[in-house]
């Protein structure tokens, strides 16, 4: 409207809420991920918590306009504390009708739905499995729908920018991202030069996602002025101050191996082999050659593990990486480094289900396998991350266990954190204990099983040091002078040996705290990995109703913390939230005798608070 000046977000008329869940849903083509991730870095620039949750299809490309194809970001922002993305969106914007269709049961009653219209057609339609064009009847009647023909809209945009249709129709990302920038006030400057700076080969391409980012957002001030909807503003949280940057969980993961080597003043070996969502590990890791990082993508899981003890055996950090699927080939030279008393770091991103199960979907079901899962007694320490920025700090203890007590050690991470993304205090590096190794050089009574009278770790020869070649290999050695050995005696005490140095572990690990709560209580809900945020907010939730709940979550899975047992005692009961049918509760129900009571999730979607919170109160009832 002439004349009319739009609101500016900290125009007192803007709605002002706490949190909000944005969820941006179309076809895998349609530029969802680039979008969240634009509307997620303007976000942290405006000083928000915040969490997000893409999730994607595991084909490279499904059919056009089906459910099968629906890409979906979800981001969740406020002025409090954010722990987790959100249960339910509060705005869905659906791309075409799939969209819509997969991901409408999600929404909240009321919540607002900005739908491109000009892709509801007949054909989109049919595809998507709606009879009736849901946009033209009442079946949105629980909802508020802002719905406009993007398509067209875009192409109005950018038609004096000489694009093909196919090109400019793919900027329709950035017309929507305008026009969500103006609902929540969000500075369009960041997108402005991230696309200058990803096209700059291409300035039409640049120049024409800018027009339809601003046309986006010149639609939102016209609503504004009509009346039609309301604009938000979400203050700043309160945070520590410090220098912070967005991080994904991959990204953790790399930084703090990068890290954990520099500290032990090693070389790092990683050895992988492409496996969803493991793989932008080795990707990652192979931009940072700067750092002493030598990155090696096998032609199998198995090269990849045996290259990697390799690595160790040479005087380098050796890492693997991988899901379960690609673990469980792993498995036979994990039980190698076991035998020889190497130390490796394995870090599992687990995914949903067995055999090839659901690659980009989240579980946390190799539990089991890292504990147990291996030949012959064969114990090694097993870490949980809890969170993508907490990926880092849990990758350098891994990686100082594996070092301090030459041993394999292995991380869990799973798919949720590994591609979540939220704010990180980077920390200073300084701040970080030193671990540095020692090497044996002293040739004087070597053998290569000469142990540490504290740790019970074995010495760590560099092949080619002078007096200190020494034969390695699978086949049990002689305790005494590492030579084969088949005798009974022997392979008793080696095998006493390897365990007891891996449960001796506990008395070099914090005592496991209290996360939330009081140390005594009706209830205690027990938690590891990514079930963190969800578990945390909804004791929280339960706590502010006066019931006594407490959050317990666990960074080492094996050994368990040694005053577990005593903290899990001071409760009536114990809840152990997990996205599997049940594998820490046997763990403790083993170890304890506690009888540990479930709540299990294999839908390849992390818990959402509510359902933590019902099972909590159900529980307590």
């Amino acid at each position: 409207m002439e004349g009319s000046t739009p609101l500016s977000v900290d125009d007192p008329s803007r709605q002002e809420v706490d949190d909000v869940v944005v969820r941006f849903a179309g076809d895998s083509g349609d530029g969802v991920q680039i979008t969240g991730g634009q509307f997620t870095l303007t976000t942290a620039l405006a000083g928000n918590d915040l969490s997000t949750f893409p999730d994607f299809p595991a084909e490279i490309r499904a059919p056009a306009g089906t459910t099968f194809g629906v890409s979906a970001f979800q981001i969740h922002f406020g002025s409090r504390e954010i722990r987790t993305a959100g249960d339910a969106p509060d705005v869905l914007v659906a791309l075409n009708p799939a969209a819509l269709k997969v991901n409408i049961q999600d929404l909240d009653k009321g919540g607002l739905i900005i739908a491109d219209k000009g892709a509801f057609t007949d054909r989109n339609l049919k595809k998507a499995g709606f009879d009736v064009n849901p946009l033209e009847n009442d079946s949105l009647g629980d909802y508020r729908v802002i719905d406009i023909d993007i398509t067209k809209s875009t192409l109005d945009a950018v038609k004096e920018l000489g694009l093909s249709q196919k090109e400019a129709v793919r900027c329709k990302n950035m017309w929507t991202l305008g026009l969500v920038y103006w609902l929540y006030g969000r500075d369009r400057q960041p997108t402005i030069d991230f696309l200058n700076d990803k096209f700059k080969n291409r300035p039409e391409i640049s120049g024409s996602n800018i027009a339809a980012l601003n046309a986006g957002h010149a639609f939102g001030e016209t609503m504004e002025v009509s009346g039609e909807t309301s604009a938000y503003k979400v203050s700043a949280a309160e945070i520590a101050p410090g220098l912070y940057r967005t991080v994904t969980g991959i990204d953790a993961l790399s930084w703090g191996l990068v890290t954990a080597a520099q500290k032990a003043g090693l070389r790092m070996t990683f050895a992988g082999y492409p496996i969803t969502p493991a793989s932008a590990i080795l990707h990652t890791l192979s931009k940072l050659k700067q750092f002493d990082v030598v990155t090696f993508q096998a032609e199998d899981e198995i090269a990849a593990v045996c290259a990697a003890v390799g690595g160790s055996y040479a005087g380098t950090l050796g890492v693997t990486a991988s899901s379960g699927p690609g673990v469980a080939l792993k498995t036979e030279a994990i039980g190698l480094a076991i035998s020889v008393e190497l130390p490796l770091v394995i870090i599992n991103v687990q995914r949903a289900g067995p055999s090839t199960g659901l690659p980009t979907k989240t579980e946390q079901s190799d539990l089991y396998q890292a504990v147990y899962g291996r030949n012959a007694d064969s114990p090694l320490p097993v870490v949980a991350a809890r969170s993508p920025a907490d990926c880092f700090d849990a990758v350098i203890e891994a990686t100082r266990i594996a070092t301090k007590y030459m041993t394999p050690v292995m991380l869990l991470a799973d798919g949720y954190m590994a591609n979540a993304s939220e704010p990180w205090l980077i920390p200073d590096v300084n701040d970080i204990g030193e671990m540095k190794v020692a090497f044996h050089t002293d040739p004087r009574d070597f053998h290569p099983f000469t142990r540490n009278d504290e740790t019970l770790a074995r010495v760590w020869a560099i092949p080619g040091t002078p007096g200190t070649e020494h034969r390695i290999g699978g086949i049990e050695k002689s305790y005494s002078t590492g030579n084969i050995s088949y005798e009974p005696e022997n392979h008793q005490k080696m095998t006493d040996v390897r365990k007891k140095k891996i449960d001796d572990i506990a008395e070099d690990i914090p005592e496991q705290k209290v996360e939330l709560g009081k140390d005594s209580g009706d209830l205690a809900v027990l938690g590891w990995g990514s079930t963190y945020g969800p578990i945390n907010r909804a004791v929280q939730r339960v706590r502010a109703d006066g019931l006594k709940v407490s959050h317990i979550h666990l960074r080492h899975i094996w050994p368990l913390p040694k005053n577990l047992v005593a903290l899990l005692n001071n409760f009536n009961k114990v809840l152990i939230p997990e996205m599997n049918t049940g594998q820490l509760i046997t763990v403790i129900r083993s170890e304890y005798l506690i009888p540990a009571q479930g709540l299990n999730k294999v839908s390849g979607q992390p818990f959402k608070v509510s359902e933590v919170d019902a099972a909590i109160r159900g529980h307590l009832e």
